[in-house]
């Protein structure tokens, strides 16, 4: 292995092993530390990928367990959850390794060990001094803790260890209304938990459009799922073989203890940035540790960030874009990310997608808009399907026409979501979707429909 590169990339997340993969085929010399056997990050190893894999093969039993009967079909199905557990398993193991395989075929080399920054032309891994003419930090974010609320793994988990439960818990309740607590919730609340959700505002998934907020809270209450809004998380106590969970009203007082079997921590990330060398390389961030960068670069020439450890949202695709950006900046390209058109999407049943403004971002800022929506519930293909729940919603500007955003809940929204995001991407009308013909009967049809919608002309309903 070398000692002098073009690239050192410390992290092999998405935001990392993208960097690596683009630099190498760009020509650069590149070296891709990770401290974890497998490549990937949070991601690709506890994060995005296995939390899909359970979602998806528990939405399967639910749907075999209560929709089946009225389309016919008959038999009992049941679960194994340590087959289950292998299977997801086996899902990351094949990514991961081809993500070896995709750093061989780009010519990346890859150094198993702890990065750290010297200074602006060296990086230190376990006590070897590496030479380069760039940097780019791509360290991620790790999981943000509550005071007075030990994660043991074992009772009082993170999502990681909620992906690696032994055993279905009676009671789980969830700390914290945002997309990980969701989604975890409905793998476990379909397996058999009784799941309870406490948020410390007086809604779910914050940043989101509030009408979707409002009907995605009534499907999952109507699932089941429990929820104490506008409550905070105080303490866990230790109850016999059980947990109390301590908690009181966001604005203080009322108190109210709710027992459990596992509790899951879900109230964001934090950026991983201690310990890798920033103060000693002059790198500055923010008080929450947050490295600050200008299109990517650092305050130190030669170092730059991407991903979780900078400003923006906690989103492996928005740290792949970046990554690939940083790539093609060092190789003298114009690198380039739109951080106007960065979709989100919860992997519930139903799934919920956003791209652009909110209604509620539009109001504020003053700008004028017009609303298009359409009901799944008068889309062919979704009724056939028997996923009727949601709507979409398109937003677009009342002058211009140009759309500013869309948010939608539904089966495959987290797909449909990308159309509107490419048509932002080009600038275009709501009415440039509204009259593009699109193949019947699909559920991608609601997307036109909304899309006539802000004119005032949806055929379908």
């Amino acid at each position: 292995m070398s000692d002098n590169y073009d690239v050192i990339i410390i992290g092999g997340g998405p935001g990392g092993y993208n960097c690596a993969i683009r630099c190498g085929q760009l020509g650069l010399k590149v070296l891709c530390v990770e401290t974890h056997t497998k490549l990937g990050g949070t991601c690709l190893n506890v994060g995005c990928i296995p939390s899909k894999a359970l979602l998806h093969s528990t939405e399967l039993l639910e749907t075999a367990q209560k929709d089946f009967a009225s389309m016919g079909l008959t038999g009992e199905v049941g679960f194994d959850l340590k087959a289950m557990m292998a299977d997801k398993d086996k899902t990351v193991e094949g990514l991961t390794s081809g993500i070896e395989f995709l750093f061989k075929k780009n010519n990346v080399q890859r150094l198993k060990g702890y990065g750290r920054i010297v200074d602006s032309t060296t990086v230190e891994v376990d006590g070897k001094k590496l030479k380069t003419k760039n940097i780019v930090i791509a360290t991620g974010s790790e999981v943000a803790t509550l005071p007075n609320v030990e994660i043991d793994e074992k009772k009082i988990v993170s999502s990681t260890g909620a992906l690696e439960l032994k055993n279905v818990p009676e009671k789980l309740l969830v700390i914290g209304g945002g997309v990980i607590g969701l989604e975890l919730g409905s793998v476990w609340r379909r397996l058999g938990s009784e799941v309870t959700v406490v948020e410390y505002l007086d809604h779910i998934m914050p940043g989101m459009d509030a009408e979707v907020q409002k009907q995605a809270l009534r499907i999952f209450k109507k699932q089941k799922m429990k929820f104490e809004l506008g409550r905070k998380v105080t303490g866990v106590e230790k109850s016999g073989k059980g947990l109390k969970v301590k908690t009181e009203a966001s604005a203080g007082g009322k108190e109210k203890d709710i027992d459990a079997d596992v509790v899951l921590v879900c109230i964001g990330r934090r950026p991983f940035t201690n310990d890798v060398g920033l103060e000693a390389a002059g790198v500055e961030t923010d008080k929450r540790g947050f490295i600050l960068t200008d299109h990517f670069k650092t305050n130190v020439p030669g170092i730059y960030a991407v991903g979780d450890c900078t400003h923006g949202p906690m989103l492996a695709h928005k740290a792949e874009d970046e990554g690939v950006a940083a790539a093609e900046i060092i190789a003298g390209k114009a690198g380039h990310v739109n951080y106007d058109v960065i979709p989100g999407v919860v992997y519930t049943a139903p799934e919920i997608a956003s791209v652009g403004k909110t209604e509620e971002e539009l109001k504020e800022a003053g700008i004028p808009y017009k609303k298009g929506k359409f009901a799944f519930i008068a889309n062919g293909r979704a009724r056939a399907n028997h996923k009727t729940d949601g709507f979409v919603k398109i937003l677009a500007h009342a002058e211009t026409d140009e759309i500013l955003g869309a948010h939608m809940i539904g089966a495959q929204v987290g797909d449909l979501i990308a159309e509107v995001a490419l048509a932002m991407e080009f600038k275009a009308a709501s009415e440039d979707i509204a009259r593009t013909c699109h193949a019947h009967p699909t559920i991608s049809e609601a997307v036109r429909q909304a899309a006539m919608d802000v004119e005032g002309w949806t055929m379908q309903s």
